[in-house]
């Protein structure tokens, strides 16, 4: 169950992570670059913690996965990023094969 725990705060991590480069214009803009530096760090961080448990493909498959939906989510929201229906369908398969893998899937330990 810590594993999950790990998982997740990697995931929000990266997301952040994520966020904050696009706000720090290449770089050049010091608390954002600091907030890209922290949020990818803690996300391997985390990550790697989540691997003593949960397989690397599984574990890798979800964190990116529900990742990249929750920065289109972020994209949408904070910057006006529109996103059509065959993008909206494409993270709706993502997000269906991450369901797949973490609540049917008996790679993972439950």
């Amino acid at each position: 169950m810590k594993s999950w725990l790990f998982l997740v705060i990697a995931i929000i991590s990266e997301v952040v992570a994520t966020s904050a480069l696009k706000q720090s214009e290449g770089f050049t803009r010091l608390l954002p670059s600091g907030l890209v530096v922290v949020g990818y760090g803690l996300a391997f961080y985390f990550l790697s913690l989540t691997l003593k448990s949960i397989p690397l493909g599984v574990a890798y498959a979800i964190w990116s996965g529900v990742g990249v939906a929750l920065i289109a989510l972020v994209g949408w929201l904070l910057y006006g990023q529109r996103l059509d229906l065959p993008a909206l369908l494409g993270l709706g398969l993502i997000v269906a094969g991450v369901l797949l893998i973490s609540l049917i899937s008996k790679t993972t330990s439950h």
